[in-house]
């Protein structure tokens, strides 16, 4: 997976607050609409006046049509000259190599309107979602924009193979990779540039999969996508070759959903990128992302505590309670910490993981002597307890210490450096190294 960052990306790769985009200079656009085209000599002309025409009539900002060119080996490449020799605002791009990421890549990555957008030569979907589709981007809302055929209130004509196909791919990112849009493979999508600028250096896919890795890497990252409720009609005349492209697309799914499970991607520095997130506003009287820390620690515990009492169980079969206990607990404990440092408090990277491990041993050392303490006295109580007898003991125990290790964790071990004094005048700012981003706070 690509992992650099453009030159002009700040040091902690963060975004300037979204606001509604200024009405530039006369002239200048404030949308780029990319057309990427491969041997399309018959239905680019009459997709470029009709876009050109709807665009003149409904769209208030200034406007551009950019025809990418996917080294066409036909007639597009004069057809698009002509174009843009005759109609205002239209301009070519020729690619030597195929891949409609490539183009949207080439394109987008050169364009100077803040707005980019992008949709199929077949004109399928019905272009009076088009202003829709762009408006949350221009006043600043949302950072990405799809259309969606996928939604109840969406008109769609398309054939029951495409259809299966379409719900099929969108199950298997669902399932595969959490993603929660509905609609990843409709060619009819929009971003914001200052997005574009950080997010398209990770995207690695020069294909079909591309908007698909967009947008995962997006939703992962918590930008805001706008889903766009489209009218579809089915090209019949469409060269995409369903097979090859499901193919590729199943790799892409692999591929990405191998680095984001290894961390190989730096989805940090896009993370609530823009400091406009009403959960990032400190509010007298509640404490910063504790809903969200109680679930996740929630989660963890659960998984831990039925780790527990599965090792507990093995390790009962040769030894006595106390033993089989302490070294299940000591092994639970340990993957505890490791996942609630990552998952409940959102800390990345090796620094200070030893030390996080040491704290929470003495964490573990209190939940020992609740959990020790108990089964003491159920055993002075009872003589010879069943084994459910003490498994029983040991949720009820599990519970109390449960919280008071959420109170300790939270507090001692994975302190919210929000809550620090703010630093002297001229002293550094001090940096966040818990929840969901890494950086300076603004």
């Amino acid at each position: 997976m690509r992992t650099d960052t453009p030159a002009d990306t700040t040091a902690t790769g963060t975004l300037p607050a979204r606001e509604h985009l200024p009405v530039g200079p006369a002239g200048r656009p404030v949308l780029d609409v990319v057309i990427p085209v491969f041997n399309e000599e018959k239905d680019l002309e009459p997709c470029v006046r009709r876009l050109h025409a709807h665009l003149a009539r409904t769209f208030p900002y200034g406007f551009r049509i950019t025809v990418a060119d996917n080294a066409s080996t036909d007639r597009t490449p004069r057809v698009a000259a002509a174009l843009a020799a005759s109609v205002p605002g239209v301009r070519v791009r020729r690619l030597e190599q195929k891949g409609r990421g490539r183009a949207l890549r080439a394109v987008w990555a050169a364009s100077d309107a803040p707005v980019l957008a992008y949709m199929d030569v077949d004109l399928s979907t019905d272009l009076n979602a088009l202003l829709p589709l762009v408006a949350p981007l221009i006043s600043g809302h949302s950072d990405l924009a799809i259309g969606s055929r996928l939604t109840r209130s969406s008109r769609v004509v398309r054939g029951a193979k495409r259809e299966f196909v379409s719900r099929t791919y969108n199950l298997i990112l669902r399932g595969s990779l959490a993603a929660r849009f509905s609609d990843a493979q409709c060619g009819f999508k929009a971003i914001r540039r200052d997005v574009a600028e950080r997010l398209l250096p990770m995207v690695e896919d020069t294909g079909w999969f591309f908007d698909t890795e967009l947008l995962v890497l997006a939703e992962r990252a918590g930008l805001r996508i706008h889903e766009v409720p489209v009218d579809w009609v089915d090209d019949a005349d469409s060269t995409v070759r369903i097979v090859r492209t499901a193919v590729d697309d199943l790799k892409g799914v692999l591929r990405v959903g191998r680095a984001l499970a290894v961390g190989t991607l730096p989805l940090d520095r896009l993370a609530r990128p823009f400091g406009d997130d009403p959960r990032d506003r400190r509010i007298g009287g509640v404490p910063g992302g504790l809903a969200r820390q109680l679930v996740g620690f929630c989660a963890v515990g659960v998984l831990s505590t039925l780790c527990h009492l599965l090792l507990y169980s093995v390790f009962r079969a040769g030894a006595g309670p106390q033993t089989a206990n302490a070294a299940a607990l000591l092994l639970s404990a340990v993957a505890n910490t490791a996942a609630n440092r990552r998952l409940t408090f959102g800390v990345r990277g090796r620094e200070r993981a030893v030390r996080h491990q040491a704290q929470g041993l003495v964490v573990l050392g209190i939940g020992l002597a609740l959990t020790s303490g108990s089964l003491a006295a159920l055993d002075a109580a009872a003589g010879s307890p069943s084994h459910g007898t003490e498994l029983a003991v040991l949720v009820v125990a599990n519970l109390a210490a449960t919280v008071l290790r959420f109170l300790l964790f939270r507090a001692w071990v994975f302190p919210d450096r929000r809550d620090l004094p703010p630093p002297a005048d001229g002293a550094a700012p001090h940096v966040r190294t818990t929840g969901t981003t890494t950086g300076v706070r603004r």
